[in-house]
């Protein structure tokens, strides 16, 4: 499984998914986007976040199951788009919404308070516009349109980000939506045991309609 962050914070937000799946003997990877993490030297794009995706991809043996929360979610389903040959799969966590209008501001205080509350990001702010900037024009809706791959979307009951929820569904009536009670837009921390066991429905899903895909049992 290769995992992809969200905005302003890295792939520590991780840490909870990447222990249970290396108990359990998964391969996994949590990856930094650029301007974020190890990465947070360079300046973020999106063309950027998808060569990030790929190198961290092209080090499995066999096609991962992707998994992006946030940004990364929005990230992940671009590179989707584009390399679905690829990925066996791809989870979408925390990014249900078009980031336009109303939604940039409601981005903007989840990202603000993900970021505070796990005391990540530090003076990393310029990032976010270049997160907008690199989303400016972006159409997760008519990506997730074109993607012939499983699809999950899972998002906390309580993330603001879960505006289009619906629509993401009508636009692709295959994509298995999953909400998680009493949780908000970090929906994998919030969750974790619940988040864990999503990612172990979506892996015997995938391990049932692709025998080439051989993994153990997740402990939770």
């Amino acid at each position: 499984m290769v995992f992809v962050h969200g905005t302003r914070t890295s792939s520590a937000i991780w840490q909870h998914q990447l222990d249970a799946l290396t108990r359990s003997g998964h391969p996994v990877l949590a990856l930094d986007l650029p301007g974020h993490g190890t990465r947070a030297h360079e300046r973020f794009t999106l063309e950027g976040a998808i060569r990030a995706i790929d190198d961290a991809v092209a080090s499995f043996a066999v096609a991962p199951l992707l998994v992006g929360l946030s940004l990364g979610g929005y990230a992940s389903l671009a590179y989707a788009r584009r390399h679905e040959h690829k990925l066996a799969g791809v989870v979408l966590a925390g990014c249900s919404t078009q980031i336009k209008g109303k939604p940039l501001h409601a981005y903007r205080h989840a990202s603000t308070a993900v970021t505070r509350a796990l005391r990540l990001g530090g003076g990393t702010w310029h990032v976010v516009t270049d997160m907008l900037a690199a989303l400016a024009g972006y159409s997760p809706i008519d990506d997730l349109r074109r993607v012939q791959l499983p699809v999950w979307v899972v998002n906390g009951r309580r993330d603001p980000l879960r505006l289009d929820e619906r629509r993401y569904l009508t636009a692709r009536p295959a994509t298995r939506l999953r909400v998680v009670p009493r949780a908000g837009h970090d929906v994998n921390s919030h969750a974790p045991v619940a988040f864990n066991r999503l990612l172990l429905d979506a892996l015997h899903e995938l391990r049932s309609h692709e025998p080439r895909l051989r993994m153990p049992a997740v402990a939770l």
